[in-house]
């Protein structure tokens, strides 16, 4: 009978803080056996261990213990941090209300609950960019006693430069190693075809971001959401206005609180984006192509002297000097797989031919020379070298570092 009121004052209690979920997998652990009960009047979890808290300081005079860290150690104290913002229940969250409950669970959907587990020293080149992106975000929470008066945490950061060169891996790290809740939001996230619900979900996003605190806002595609105002072709819509009106609004609430939320955004077009948005966006970043050193590095790494694919092994010979010059780090990454390609398709006729021989265990496949990955060069045209003027353009006019 105590088992069984015991769970009861359970179930009822993860409904009442939220947790509808863990509550309705209770009960059907249970064969649904919980719903046959309900809780007496004036009683409730929380009261029955306030009861029992009382009567131990009496008996005594002393509060129990009834809870430890499963680890002492500081990794783990801090990933038991973090998941104890990202289970708090959207009932304790003051803005809640019918319709903003729909919101927050929509944007709730876009936090980062899982590790994306991207170190920084995975990123090869971008030195200058991670600092710069340390410096504003990681170290803040780190070292707080340091960020204080004048040197006060930024609260937004623009990372802009052509497609494939690791701004979003940047991101990634940020969610990896600083271990904030992190939302990870784009233009579909927080535009709605039904009015005045973009600029409520806008709303909702950065207060959401102050309950679940340390927070990361990361506004990928930025120039999707804040375009220049008044410049569409026709007339800008309304809604659109407004949207773009509230996210100022609400970014400006951040620079004069104290609130520990960062917004982290990224554009593929600088240009294009609002003045408004570039003024409260007080770092910005160029992520251009990689260095010769860095692109040495990627090429080492995707196609390294000797390397198992498959049960085959693949040997390369290269001479990286002038290699990939104007490539970004995808576009890199994309001449390596078909380098490595033109390989495996030498023995594609003699596995199809010889079906005994098919054994791909014995198949030796000859060496990847400079030569032919020149040639693939030669037929893989770079992504963005054209338009690294008009970056380094923006750069000269609007750089904040």
């Amino acid at each position: 009978m105590r088992k069984k009121n015991l769970l009861v004052l359970i179930h009822h209690h993860l409904l009442g803080q939220g947790f509808a979920a863990a509550a309705m997998a209770l009960d059907q652990e249970t064969n649904g056996g919980l719903r046959r009960f309900e809780v007496c009047d004036n009683i409730d979890l929380e009261m029955v261990l306030m009861e029992f808290e009382s009567y131990h300081y009496v008996k005594f005079q002393k509060y129990p213990k009834l809870i430890k860290r499963s680890s002492e150690t500081a990794h783990c104290y801090h990933e038991f941090l973090l998941q104890e913002r990202l289970l708090k229940p959207l009932s304790g969250f003051s803005g809640l209300s019918g319709e903003m409950k729909e919101l927050a669970a929509i944007i709730s959907g876009d936090i980062y609950l899982h590790n994306p587990n991207v170190r920084w020293e995975d990123i090869i080149g971008l030195e200058d960019a991670k600092r710069l992106v340390k410096e504003a975000v990681v170290y803040p929470i780190k070292y707080p006693q340091l960020f204080t008066g004048i040197l006060s945490p930024w609260k937004g950061l623009l990372l802009y430069g052509p497609p494939g060169t690791g701004k979003t891996l940047l991101a990634k790290a940020v969610a990896t190693e600083c271990r904030t809740t992190f939302f990870n939001i784009s233009a579909s996230s927080i535009v709605s075809k039904w009015r005045g619900d973009s600029e409520k979900l806008v709303r909702v996003l950065f207060e959401l971001a102050r309950y679940r605190a340390p927070s990361t806002i990361f506004l990928d595609e930025l120039e999707s959401v804040m375009g220049q105002r008044g410049t569409s072709l026709g007339g800008e819509h309304e809604g659109s206005r407004r949207m773009k009106t509230e996210l100022l609004v609400q970014m400006d609430g951040l620079s004069r609180s104290e609130d520990l939320v960062f917004v982290l955004a990224a554009s593929n077009l600088p240009w294009e984006l609002d003045h408004a948005m570039l003024r409260r966006l007080e770092k910005r970043i160029l992520v251009g192509l990689p260095s010769s050193p860095a692109r040495q590095a990627m090429i080492s790494h995707w196609l390294p002297p000797l390397s198992s694919t498959g049960g085959m092994e693949l040997r390369t010979s290269l001479d990286y000097k002038m290699l990939a010059e104007g490539y970004s780090g995808s576009d890199i990454r994309l001449v390596c797989k078909e380098a490595a390609m033109t390989l495996v398709r030498t023995v594609f006729d003699s596995l199809e031919s010889h079906q005994e021989c098919s054994d791909i265990t014995v198949i030796q496949l000859g060496a990847l020379t400079t030569a032919d990955f020149v040639e693939v060069i030669a037929h893989t045209k770079p992504s963005a070298r054209s338009l690294m003027g008009r970056y380094t353009a923006f750069e000269r006019e609007y750089q904040s570092v």
